[in-house]
């Protein structure tokens, strides 16, 4: 567990590092609001739709090692190369967002099989504490990774060198993956086993009708949550376009997201541990105050939105996937990663191409998404009756 908690602090010095600035970097490079919101937001969206293909692929292969190395070598790769975009002449936007395309890519590919990986190696703790400790470790690297692009970025003037200063954390990323990959070739192992006269649960075989109606109601809360929390490619954009801070401290602003996140997200995993689905009432919560305050003209009140952007992240990434780890068997993780994701993903590319959208109004916008969490909590009731019905 804290191996692959070691491996995603690295990784995400590199892709978060990229994204902490990925919306002023297509600003600079000649891109509107909306074209930073369609490809932010499609990037994200591709991370989390290609995973309904990944998950069923990794659980079918039983092969979640290699799915996991290939994906983190994708990311490690297409970060660096973002340093050639400022000097290819007009194709330079063109050629940022293929690569913000494929680092998010690399994510889809090793998300579910690492995410197995994980609830495997968290059975033993608890996957809410689990998932919460992993995410700590997760948001850690989120915060160093745009404190490294701020301070090359100060130096030097310009962001291209800092991307070329994150092959170091790809680099300890990947060796630190293939040697687990060694030390323990199957998770499996790790997993608990059932006493010989212990019938198994409904979710140990294949999902029940309850089982599948259940996830659905929770996967649309998912995604509306996730619709809220509009893409922080748009935020950075805003932060570029208002000249609200100077450009080597929009990354900065990322990395405090990202810090908030770190704290959020083991707090409210034990408290998932301890009381369930219900923690996740706050997220529509925090997330109904997000477009206003982040795309403010006022600096203290984006940092205020910022924070509580990072807040709703860093609950909702470790407490959704704790609670779907809990309802699907082992068997059927993967693949239910991968729906999930499509839920997720769908979501985050409406929220990019609304946001993009609507970045001049932003009332409308606010609205929007007042009315998505109003019905999220709605749906979050229902998972909560259905899950004590069950019991």
């Amino acid at each position: 567990m804290f191996g692959l908690g070691l491996v995603s602090l690295a990784t995400d010095m590199v892709a978060d590092g990229a994204r902490s600035v990925n919306g002023a970097l297509l600003a600079q490079l000649g891109a509107s609001a909306l074209v930073v919101g369609l490809v932010t937001g499609g990037a994200d969206a591709a991370a989390l739709l290609l995973r309904l293909l990944t998950g069923p692929w990794a659980d079918r292969t039983e092969r979640y090692w290699r799915f996991t190395i290939i994906g983190y070598a994708l990311t490690a790769l297409s970060v660096p190369l973002l340093a050639v975009a400022p000097f290819a002449g007009s194709a330079g936007l063109t050629l940022a967002s293929v690569l913000l395309i494929a680092e998010r890519t690399g994510k889809a590919i090793r998300s579910p099989a690492k995410t197995v990986l994980l609830a495997d190696a968290t059975a033993a703790v608890g996957h809410g504490t689990g998932f919460g400790v992993h995410k700590t470790l997760d948001q850690l690297g989120a915060f160093l990774g745009p404190l490294l692009v701020a301070a090359v970025a100060a130096i030097e003037g310009s962001y291209w060198p800092a991307f070329l200063w994150l092959v170091i954390p790809a680099a300890a990323a990947m060796i630190t993956l293939l040697r687990m990959r060694m030390q323990v070739p199957d998770t499996a192992v790790l997993r608990p086993r059932l006493p010989a006269e212990t019938p198994p649960r409904a979710t140990d075989a294949v999902p029940t009708e309850k089982t599948r109606a259940t996830f659905v109601l929770f996967a649309t809360f998912a995604a509306l949550t996730t619709f809220g929390l509009i893409g922080f490619g748009v935020i950075t954009f805003h932060l570029e376009d208002a000249d609200l801070v100077p450009s080597p401290a929009v990354s900065l602003v990322y990395g405090l997201a990202m810090l908030v996140a770190a704290v959020a997200a083991p707090a409210t995993g034990r408290m998932y541990d301890r009381h369930g689905v219900s923690t996740l009432i706050i997220v529509p919560v925090l997330t109904a105050f997000v477009p206003a305050s982040c795309l403010a003209d006022d600096l203290p009140l984006v940092l205020i939105g910022v924070g509580l952007w990072g807040m709703a992240t860093g609950i909702q990434d470790s407490t959704i996937k704790a609670f779907v780890a809990d309802l699907v068997a082992p068997t059927h993780r993967g693949a239910a990663f991968g729906r999930l994701a499509v839920f997720q993903g769908v979501a985050t590319l409406a929220s990019g191409l609304t946001a993009g959208a609507l970045y001049e109004n932003v009332a409308l916008l606010t609205t929007l998404v007042i009315i998505a969490q109003v019905i999220a909590c709605v749906l979050l009731v229902l998972v909560l009756r259905r899950q004590g019905a069950h019991e």
